[in-house]
C-alpha cells in the first residue's frame, strides 16, 4: 500500500523530474489519449485507474495554469531549458508545441484556454523570431 496519493506521487515523482514548465505541459499532453484519457501505465499500476486519470488531469489542469499566468519573459527562459532538454531547437519545439495544442488542453471544451495558449505560442515564437533577427543585424 502506498502512503502518497497519485497526485502526490505525480508531482514529486514524474514532474520533479521533468524541467520548465512548456516541458511539463508537453509531457502531461503527450499522455492524452483520442479520447481525451490519459496513459501512465506506472501511475494506474500503482494507484488504479481512476486515480490516476483524475490525478493526471488535475496536474494537467494545473501545470496549463501556470503556464497561461506565468509572465512572456519568464516564458522565454522556460523555452529554452524545455528546449534544450528535448535536443530541439526553440523554434521547431514551438511548433510540435502548436501542433498538438488541443492536446496541451486538458479539455477539449475549454476553447478559452486553448485560444489563450496558442496566443502564447504565438507570441513566444514571434519574440523569438525577432530577437534572432535582431541578433543577426547586429553581428
Amino acid at each position: 500500500m502506498t502512503l502518497k496519493s497519485a497526485l502526490q506521487d505525480l508531482r514529486e515523482s514524474t514532474l520533479a523530474a521533468v524541467s520548465g514548465l512548456l516541458a511539463k505541459l508537453t509531457y502531461l499532453g503527450s499522455l492524452r489519449n483520442r479520447e481525451g484519457g490519459y496513459s501512465h501505465w506506472g501511475l494506474s499500476l500503482v494507484h488504479g485507474e481512476e486515480p490516476s486519470q483524475r490525478a493526471l488531469k488535475t496536474a494537467h489542469t494545473e501545470v496549463l495554469s501556470a503556464v497561461l499566468r506565468t509572465p512572456i519573459s519568464e516564458l522565454e527562459t522556460d523555452l529554452e531549458e524545455s528546449s534544450r532538454e528535448s535536443a530541439s531547437a526553440e523554434g521547431l519545439y514551438l511548433a510540435r508545441m502548436r501542433d498538438q495544442i488541443h492536446a496541451l488542453v486538458p479539455s477539449a471544451q475549454d476553447r478559452a484556454a486553448a485560444r489563450h495558449l496558442n496566443s502564447v505560442l504565438t507570441a513566444l515564437s514571434s519574440l523569438r523570431k525577432s530577437r534572432e533577427s535582431a541578433t543577426r543585424s547586429v553581428s
